[in-house]
């Protein structure tokens, strides 16, 4: 959904939607004049408008996504993965789990086909659930049974081990993920270490 079309069906400004939501007028102005995408926004941009203007985030990022496009390429699976460490950050483990199962993200994306994101997401709640000490959630059964097909690594594996020229960085990485994660095939070893 295009920012500005949604500023004027809720009748606001870029100021007033920049003073209600706290994201920079600069910001808002810059995305509004198409000189910053809205899907280069960080997690914690994105959250702003959505909850100012009642959308899901994902509306902001619909139009990016052709009908034949199944999924996110990987350079953005690699910032879709740093803003939902940025939201965890940003909310705390409790709110971000209570709104991501509240919000039914996991389950869109899995309709949508968009596996990677929807195993990330899941893969986050559970994580979050273990660590602090919480039940986990019945509802995606469903979508713990399955799995992605090849192993997904983060970029930076991938080009560490092109650089090496062997497995071992990937056999590395493989051994010390985090196991939420491994189970839908996803190297991810660190979600906490976010600027």
């Amino acid at each position: 959904m295009e920012l500005t079309s949604l500023l004027r069906e809720k009748q606001l400004s870029v100021y007033q939607c920049a003073k209600e939501s706290g994201v920079p007028y600069t910001t808002l102005l810059d995305i509004v004049k198409g000189k910053t995408r809205i899907e280069k926004c960080t997690a914690e941009t994105l959250y702003k408008l959505a909850k100012t203007l009642h959308v899901a985030m994902e509306e902001f990022l619909e139009e990016r996504f052709s009908e034949n496009q199944n999924t996110l390429d990987a350079r953005d699976f690699e910032i879709y993965k740093s803003n939902i460490c940025h939201l965890v950050k940003d909310k705390g483990d409790i709110d971000f789990i209570i709104d991501t199962l509240k919000d039914n993200q996991i389950r869109i994306y899995w309709e949508r086909k968009w596996y990677p994101e929807s195993f990330y997401l899941l893969a986050m709640v559970d994580y979050l659930s273990r660590e602090n000490n919480l039940p986990l959630c019945n509802d995606y059964e469903d979508i713990r049974n399955c799995t992605l097909s090849e192993p997904l690594f983060p970029r930076d594996v991938i080009l560490a081990a092109k650089l090496d020229g062997s497995l071992d960085v990937k056999e590395q990485c493989i051994k010390e993920a985090l196991p939420e994660f491994m189970r839908f095939n996803i190297v991810e070893s660190e979600i906490r270490n976010v600027c």
